[in-house]
């Protein structure tokens, strides 16, 4: 359990941390890149939130049932995530060589 809650730490520390990037950048295609990666983090966090709450929380139908809704929610994000970063990949590295040749 405590593995589990530290990396639901962690991932949400990454999240604020790939927003934090986000806000701050000033490059168009790069702040889309870092979207999708801070929608990994977001959506790896409240899953493990889910699976968190399904196994060590009280068992009722309530709990059990908004557990199963943050997995999904969290495996549909993740999912969306991941192929956001594999499409705008290419295009950030594009663009930062771009800005570097500058």
């Amino acid at each position: 359990m405590s593995a589990l809650v530290f990396l639901i730490v962690i991932l949400f520390a990454f999240y604020l941390f790939y927003k934090t990037k986000y806000f701050r950048s000033s490059r168009p295609v790069e702040k889309k890149w870092l979207a999708a990666k801070s929608n990994i983090a977001l959506g790896l966090f409240v899953g493990l939130f889910g699976i968190n709450h399904i196994f060590f929380i009280s068992q009722t139908t309530v709990t059990t049932i908004v557990s199963v809704i943050f997995i999904v929610y969290g495996a549909v994000f993740t999912w969306v995530g991941v192929k956001k970063y594999k499409h705008y990949l290419p295009f950030a590295a594009e663009e930062a060589e771009s800005y570097n040749a500058q």
